[in-house]
């Protein structure tokens, strides 16, 4: 943003900011509150159990009358910051109210810390450390306009001033003590600004970021979108295709217009395969539930490999080892298909013919483990980490030229994780790889 480099927040960011930072001093009121009173109440039991040399100390009279006079206003402002916070979060903004009601919480605990210095002494300057400690707690803790600040600042000289004739100083202690008051006062009014600007940059910056957020949002939607109505659109003309090569090997042809046929059936299984891809790379991205139903495994993924042994035709022995002769867990079967399809397809792209494929079911701790193990081309180390990005820069050719669009395992990921499972991966190069599916298991 181009204000951001200036601090200053304009327009409708103006607005903002100060609703932000309002309800920021609402909840800094209702702290400050809390820990005031909690300091006059254990004062107040110090009172009760030392009184004999308390009493003693100097100005107790004063001490003890403004200690009850704490706690019996401390809690108004306690029960006032709740209420308005309360009305905050039910209207959504900030109102004059709220802001008078900081402002005068702000200049009591400012009040309380000046009277306290002139308690402890007629000449205030010797002990201003409580008076500069309530003025630095306000202006870090809460924000301020400049204007808020700047009429804060005249209201406590003119209230110091008027204590500091109150107690009848000579003309010179009068002077100094009015000195250091304004070197405080000025000290406050620019840390006030210092923090005002540090925590608007803070705000500017948490807009921007909302905003880049919404911006990336729009356009993944946007992107799926366009994604979905292509692939969609992709499919018509490939299965045509398909069908006039289907009924062209019909006819009587002779073996090489046959094998441009088979090419061509090839080439459209593939981009079927991709568009499948596409469409669920674009329909399953925002989607984080899924329908499911109690299903035992071993039947689920004997069926699985019996389709591709028989109807798609897999030259690899693919087998099933299961240690549990029942294990039920919750999953949508289309979905994964999906993933035990795409881990299949992975094994035989990257192992020879006659490599098998072994696929173990177990059970431990009570998560059911689905491990699909290949004897084949592995994954080189610095790949690893990769190999479930969306469009991944690990996706390589098969052993017998297959390509990758990048997007299966990521997929695949993805639909485990909407299943509250996991799925990891160990390999080692020319030895094979294993990927290992991770579900909570279900009565």
């Amino acid at each position: 943003m181009s204000n951001q480099n200036n601090h200053k927040v304009r327009g409708k960011t103006r607005i903002s900011y100060r609703d932000y930072y309002t309800l920021k001093n609402l909840g800094a009121v209702r702290t400050g509150s809390i820990i005031f009173l909690i300091l006059n109440v254990v004062l107040r039991l110090l009172y009760t159990i030392f009184p004999e040399s308390l009493t003693r100390a100097q100005n107790y009279p004063e001490f003890n009358f403004t200690n009850w006079l704490y706690i019996a206003i401390t809690p108004i402002f306690l029960g006032c910051s709740y209420l308005l916070v309360y009305l905050y979060n039910k209207q959504k903004k900030a109102n004059f109210v709220m802001t008078v009601f900081v402002f005068l919480f702000a200049l009591y605990i400012i009040l309380c810390g000046m009277f306290s210095s002139f308690i402890a002494t007629s000449d205030p300057r010797n002990s201003m450390t409580i008076y500069l400690t309530a003025l630095s707690i306000i202006s870090v803790v809460f924000v301020f306009e400049w204007d808020e600040a700047l009429l804060l600042v005249f209201i406590t000289e003119g209230l110091f001033t008027a204590l500091l004739y109150n107690t009848q100083n000579e003309g010179m202690q009068m002077i100094y003590n009015q000195l250091i008051s304004v070197i405080l006062l000025f000290c406050f009014y620019f840390i006030s600004r210092y923090f005002y600007s540090y925590k608007s940059s803070y705000f500017l910056q948490l807009v921007d970021i909302r905003e880049k957020n919404i911006a990336i949002e729009k356009a993944g939607a946007f992107k799926n979108e366009i994604l979905g109505m292509v692939a969609h659109d992709l499919r018509n003309p490939i299965g045509a295709i398909e069908t006039l090569a289907l009924m062209m090997e019909m006819d009587d042809i002779d073996n090489e217009t046959r094998e441009n046929l088979e090419m061509i059936k090839t080439s459209c299984v593939k981009a079927r395969g991709i568009i499948a891809d596409l469409l669920d790379a674009a329909n399953n991205e925002n989607i984080n539930v899924v329908e499911t139903q109690r299903t035992e495994l071993n039947y689920f993924l004997k069926n699985i490999i019996n389709e591709w042994k028989i109807q798609k035709e897999a030259k690899n022995n693919i087998f099933l080892i299961s240690s549990k002769n029942q294990v039920y867990v919750q999953i949508n079967a289309d979905k994964f298909q999906r993933v035990m399809d795409n881990l299949i397809t992975n094994a035989l792209k990257f192992s020879k013919n006659n490599n098998k494929i072994e696929i173990y079911l177990s059970a431990k701790n009570g998560s059911a483990i689905i491990e699909v193990r290949d004897y084949g081309l592995g994954i080189p180390e610095d790949l690893i980490p990769h190999i479930f990005e969306r469009f991944s820069k690990a996706r390589r050719p098969g052993l017998r030229g297959e390509q990758s669009t990048g997007l299966g395992l990521s997929i695949s990921r993805q639909i485990i994780e909407n299943h509250h499972g996991t799925i990891d991966v160990t390999s080692e190069e020319k030895k094979g790889s294993t990927f290992i599916i991770q579900l909570p298991v279900v009565d």
